[in-house]
């Protein structure tokens, strides 16, 4: 089956109110195309899973600068002031997840387990509850985080975590075929196959799409079961969201 489409066509049924998975570590292996085209469609109200929410001007970032995103599941923050402002006035809910924790979450629901126990999180207010999830506009705490369950294994303690789902899965790929089987380069397959799994439809942008046949089996990091479409990525756009460089030292060019 070929599963080739256009990014308009792969993203015009995507509701409002819709929860997308949506993969990328950082900013590495974002799927930038699909959600550009998104930010076109106009969906609102959306309730993502995603490691982070991109920068202020870029990935995620876009869909939460024009208010289109109600709700964020992440590990961090990260550099997007925006984010951090919204979460703070009330205007985005947030539930933050360790990131370990996040990643067996999606693998969890892509492979039908609906919950996991965990040592990540024990001890501390993730067990208790009490996170703030959204925060009114007062600075008072609107929504908190429930106490999660706990067992013992082992004379060890650990929380039980439910799988995460979602409506719609977006990722980027190296290389797709048309059948939708997909290799990941490097960073980029930290959350992305994860994602594909959890997604109900899957969406893939491949930088590079081969007929069905040319990838070898052994390479493939994602079976096409998982992917309903896939889309021609825009170029790849390489950003550093924090550079750090070591001050010049006086005199060393002339030492070397």
């Amino acid at each position: 089956m070929d599963k080739v489409v256009t990014s308009a066509l792969a993203v015009a049924d995507i509701p409002d109110g819709a929860t997308l998975a949506v993969g990328g570590f950082g900013l590495c292996g974002i799927p930038s195309t699909l959600i550009d085209a998104l930010a076109e469609a106009g969906p609102t109200g959306l309730r993502v899973v995603s490691n982070n929410c991109g920068v202020d001007d870029w990935g995620l970032g876009l869909l939460l600068r024009a208010g289109r995103i109600a709700r964020m599941t992440s590990s961090y923050v990260g550099e997007n002031k925006e984010f951090a402002r919204q979460y703070l006035s009330g205007e985005l809910e947030v539930e933050l997840t360790p990131q370990g924790t996040l990643a067996e979450r999606l693998r969890a629901g892509g492979s039908g387990i609906p919950a996991f126990f965990t040592p990540a999180g024990v001890g501390t207010q993730v067990e208790e509850g009490g996170l703030p999830w959204r925060y009114a506009a007062d600075g008072s705490v609107a929504l908190a985080s429930p106490p999660k369950e706990v067992r013992e294994f082992g004379g060890r303690r650990y929380l039980l975590e439910e799988a995460v789902t979602a409506d719609f899965a977006l990722v980027r790929a190296a290389v797709a075929d048309r059948h939708g089987n997909c290799v990941f380069h490097a960073a980029a397959r930290n959350f992305n196959p994860l994602c594909a799994m959890a997604g109900r439809i899957t969406l893939v942008e491949a930088e590079r799409i081969v007929e069905p046949g040319e990838l070898p089996p052994d390479a493939v990091h994602l079976p096409g079961v998982y992917v309903d479409r896939v889309i021609a990525a825009g170029p790849a756009e390489k950003r550093v969201e924090r550079r750090t460089v070591r001050p010049a030292v006086r005199g060393a060019a002339e030492e070397i």
